[in-house]
């Protein structure tokens, strides 16, 4: 029995980050041992596993809402987190409470004994004993590195999905798509769905799918969706193979691609939620830091955590298919392993000014290295900043009333914003 535990989910969460020196150690047999010891049953829930490189969080996000429109109840967790840990393990579209994470971090604490646990192999334990208590419908669960050996993937799923495969995490993951795909598959279940929202997949993903039976959904193979402008329609099968279609859907504020997937899951889910359902929690899907619309007094404002090439041309192209009439003002910052070159040559299509911004920690790359970058492009670089809230604070003194300011880059950065206007009431 462990004495002197915290009795704070900050000292809980302080205590946590320090017991293990790595912040990543990829691997299941600690985790697995753990829960083990724990106990936690999950088996009245549906189970629901998103990866991929990118789109993971809008597509749970567009999930959960459409579950909750449906009259399922959910738990979700996700990571990181914006400004508040609780944000990763949500009930019903609710943040679970300090008191039931610190009680939950002390029974990890009493059955880990001598294993070494990481700060995620913490946090994912406790978000599993929070549903294993609250026993909802669906759970859904996003994996955080990888998939094959993330420690969210000790779960055995009922639908697992892939969102899309793209060179990031590379120094843990693999240096091409292949490899990549390999770890992302590796969330597969023999015989349960696969859904992959990346309309070219590795072979790789093929291929581990069927060396294990997982029957596979590919997007523009087994399902698709059709632009239609002011509206969408949807075309797909379920699990018995039927052909399903929806026309004149309402689009998301969320991406399209990864809405079209969600749709899909529903239909294998095979819970009775109709079209009608489908519009309503699609359209009301809102989320933290993905393509999030602020209304600041000098203007409008939208935060993005794109930090990889994929992410960062798709948020490239819908400022240039969403333009106004002034300038777009960037504010960015990004960390040091990130391939910092490449998205600054995508965001630059849509970008008339920058406000590059060091981050601090180890992994943070400095001003400096960013302003280097856009300049090579040709970007018009306002200054360098020492950190996100000067950055901020000079872009919004310089915007003109047609302007839009995007903050775009990390989650550490698009924190950061959201700290500072909290603060500032804006």
């Amino acid at each position: 029995m462990q004495t002197h535990l915290p009795s704070t989910l900050d000292a809980w969460l302080a205590r946590i980050e320090a017991c293990h020196p790595a912040e990543i150690e990829l691997g299941l047999e600690r985790i697995k041992c753990v829960a083990d010891r724990l106990g936690i049953d999950l088996s009245t829930s549906r189970k629901v596993l998103i990866g991929g490189t990118n789109g993971k969080g809008s597509t749970v996000t567009m999930l959960d809402f459409v579950l909750r429109v449906g009259g399922y109840t959910t738990g979700v967790y996700t990571s990181p987190h914006f400004l508040r840990y609780n944000e990763r393990v949500c009930i019903n579209g609710e943040e679970v409470q300090d008191s039931v994470l610190c009680e939950q971090f002390e029974k990890i604490e009493q059955a880990r004994g001598e294993i070494e646990l990481t700060y995620f192999e913490y946090g994912t334990l406790a978000a599993l004993l929070c549903f294993a208590d609250a026993k909802p419908d669906v759970l859904l669960l996003e994996i955080g590195l990888g998939g094959r050996l993330d420690a969210v993937n000790i779960v055995d799923c009922d639908i697992a999905v892939i969102t899309s495969v793209a060179l990031d995490h590379t120094d843990w993951l693999g240096n091409d798509r292949e490899q990549i795909g390999r770890e992302k598959a590796g969330i597969a279940r023999s015989g349960k769905p696969v859904v992959c929202g990346d309309a070219e997949p590795p072979l790789s993903v093929i291929e581990l799918c069927e060396d294990i039976g997982a029957p596979l959904w590919v997007r523009g193979r087994d399902y698709q969706l059709n632009d239609e402008g002011g509206s969408w329609g949807w075309t797909g099968r379920n699990m018995d193979q039927t052909p399903v279609s929806y026309a004149s859907l309402s689009k998301p504020t969320l991406p399209l691609v990864n809405a079209a997937t969600v749709v899909q899951v529903i239909e294998l889910l095979e819970l009775g939620i109709d079209r009608s359902q489908i519009c309503k929690g699609l359209e009301t899907a809102r989320m933290t830091g993905r393509m999030q619309r602020l209304a600041l007094p000098e203007g409008g404002c939208i935060l993005d955590v794109a930090h990889n090439p994929e992410a960062a041309s798709y948020m490239a192209n819908w400022l240039s298919q969403n333009s106004v009439a002034g300038r777009t003002l960037m504010v960015v910052g990004m960390l040091a392993d990130k391939d910092i070159e490449a998205v600054i040559e995508q965001l630059s299509r849509a970008v008339d000014r920058w406000y590059p911004a060091s981050l601090g920690g180890a992994r943070g790359a400095s001003a400096k290295r960013l302003a280097n970058s856009i300049r090579t492009l040709k970007g018009e670089v306002a200054d360098e900043y020492g950190a996100v809230s000067a950055a901020l604070k000079a872009a919004r003194a310089e915007m003109g009333p047609n302007d839009r300011l995007v903050v775009a880059g990390s989650f550490v950065t698009v924190s950061e914003v959201l700290a500072e206007l909290d603060q500032s009431g804006r």
